[in-house]
């Protein structure tokens, strides 16, 4: 069927258009397809314009699309904003008693939703219901699914308020059903499959690896995290502290490993500031944390509902004085399900800080995928055995070993005191001065490095093997980079992409040998200065030929990266 059709809600905060986006999303994937969401909104309770696109396939999806095929506008500047990204076959719903437009247009058709909700359910409320109806109509999808979604959705509610929002859909589908679409969505087997966030996907990873403490402080795009933890707490046995600030929320990570338990925080750019003292600390007693930094545009509160990858940089460095530190940049909500388990188990292994760099395009976006599988999952913890500790006549917390990891217990495990300072200790953990020393435990920390590096993954390699132009990205942006290979190569422009989901310790060695054999090496990233191919630079000494960035606070567009290469580098087809 080749089936590639996108629906964008917009309005303002407060309009209901998360509603109209749930709903819709969930009934596709119920039919049978494959369904990839994301948003766009200000930051802002009420009012702003704000918008929700769903992508819907029958083939799997991993990027937004920019051509509007459905526009529901909920308000006139949605249709002043979004007109030029309409396709010539599209059509805009709006509700002509309250939008007055004075262009005439035949893709524009009027749907009284407000007077629809009112004259059957006595209240606008049910406007949203209305427009879901609309689009079912339109696209010809049966509305059975949709009234077993209510059910579910008002299961606790008065009988009476299901059947209202079935008879509001339908009046909405009545209205709609005998336009001509280019395409009819006829309801399926359903696939199976489930439809989450990288913000969910990140909480049930840490759930599946076995943390029981996370502490944290709301800030937009981490939030997400913050409240499905919370949410799953008295199901999983959790411990979920909303701490004060971002201050104590590190620090109650810190402690809570520090006695065994599997922590984790998250915040984003502006919080990761205030844990930058508590990040050190981390790195100064060795005790493992996962901390995830959603970015957002800065600097200071910069868009604070928008998207960015700019601060990889300030990862890597964060915290005074040097020690060692992961950074892992998940590519989807799959990917982060399980590269969060490898973050926790990496980071008991080395008794170090593992820092899971999302985004708000990853941690707000929606995908249909196949269910995790949790027997994938190994929790590994790495701490010693109680027969060893009983036969220890002496236990040294921080004892030096060429690997420099050091034995690891708990407080109370044993009859051994586990000592931690924040002052520079000598084996045992007490305060030292001692300068000799001193060099011996940095140089004991940062050994780590040597073998963390053969714990990182290399990234993925997709495309045309026989190009000579290779893009470089990582984190979020795999989707719509993968799908930029794709149309390119089916032009016959021979590209391919590395891909990055595991960026520190940086594979060094694989990269002098791997970006040696391209003529043109093309940085693709959503910030200003290419930040993780400076890092590469840094590293290898290897310049990039050319650099696509984004940072407007927008994600990239598959076409957006096509017509920069074809625009800006000269791309090799057949030789």
């Amino acid at each position: 069927m080749n089936l590639d059709y996108n629906i964008v809600i917009g309005g303002k905060a407060g309009q209901g258009l998360q509603t109209i986006s749930d709903a819709l999303s969930k009934l596709f994937l119920r039919g049978g397809y494959e369904v990839f969401t994301s948003q766009d909104y200000m930051s802002r309770v009420r009012g702003g314009h704000n918008f929700f696109m769903i992508r819907i396939s029958d083939r799997p999806l991993c990027a937004q699309k920019p051509k509007i095929d459905l526009l529901i506008a909920l308000d006139q500047e949605t249709i002043d904003i979004h007109w030029l990204e309409l396709e010539p076959e599209a059509f805009i719903f709006y509700d002509g008693e309250s939008i007055h437009l004075s262009r005439e247009d035949k893709r524009l058709v009027s749907i009284s939703w407000d007077k629809i909700a009112t004259t059957i359910g006595g209240n606008t409320i049910f406007a949203n219901t209305v427009a879901v109806g609309a689009c079912c109509g339109l696209l010809n999808f049966d509305l059975g699914l949709l009234a077993g979604l209510l059910q579910e959705a008002f299961a606790k509610k008065d009988p009476k308020i299901i059947e209202t929002n079935l008879q509001c859909a339908k009046a909405g589908y009545e209205v709609t059903k005998n336009l001509k679409s280019k395409v009819t969505i006829q309801a399926g087997t359903t696939s199976g499959k489930m439809y989450i966030n990288g913000s969910e996907a990140i909480g049930l990873g840490a759930i599946a690896s076995g943390m029981k403490f996370y502490s944290g402080y709301p800030m937009t795009p981490s939030t997400g995290i913050l409240n499905y933890l919370a949410g799953k707490s008295d199901e999983f046995g959790l411990v979920v502290e909303q701490a004060e600030d971002e201050i104590a929320a590190i620090n109650l990570v810190a402690g809570a490993a520090y006695a065994g338990v599997r922590a984790m925080t998250a915040t984003s750019g502006g919080g990761f500031c205030l844990m930058t003292e508590g990040v050190s600390l981390i790195g100064c007693i060795e005790v493992p944390v996962v901390l995830v930094l959603a970015q957002r545009p800065g600097p200071s509160t910069g868009l604070p509902t928008r998207t960015e990858q700019g601060d990889l940089e300030f990862a890597l460095f964060a915290g005074q004085g040097e020690f060692p530190r992961f950074i892992f940049a998940p590519r989807t909500p799959e990917d982060a399900f399980y590269l969060t388990q490898k973050a926790f188990n990496l980071a008991d292994k080395y008794q170090v800080l593992s820092i899971i760099m999302s985004d708000q395009h990853l941690a707000d976006s929606g995908w249909t995928l196949a269910k995790f599988d949790p027997e994938k999952i190994k929790i590994e913890r790495y701490l010693l055995a109680a027969q060893t500790l009983a036969g220890m006549q002496e236990y040294r917390r921080y004892d030096l070993s060429e690997t420099g990891i050091s034995p690891r217990t708990i407080p109370g495990a044993s009859r051994h005191l586990v000592i931690a300072d924040s002052d520079e200790h000598d084996s045992r953990g007490h305060i030292t001065e001692d300068l000799s020393w001193r060099e011996e435990i940095v140089k004991k920390r940062l050994a780590k490095y040597k073998y963390m590096r053969e714990e990182i993954s290399l990234p993925i390699k997709y495309g045309d093997s026989a190009s000579k132009t290779v893009l470089i990205g990582w984190g979020s942006t795999y989707g719509a980079m993968k799908e930029a290979v794709d149309m390119l190569n089916a032009k016959n422009k021979k590209v391919v992409m590395l891909h990055f989901n595991e960026l520190w310790p940086l594979p060094v060695e694989y990269l002098g040998r791997e970006l040696s054999q391209y003529d043109n090496i093309v940085a693709v990233e959503n910030n200003a200065t290419a930040q993780f191919m400076r890092i590469i630079t840094g590293q290898t000494g290897i310049l990039p030929t050319h650099k696509i960035l984004r940072f407007n606070g927008q994600p990239f567009y598959p076409q957006l990266i096509v017509d920069r290469l074809e625009k800006e580098v000269h791309v090799y087809g057949d030789r």
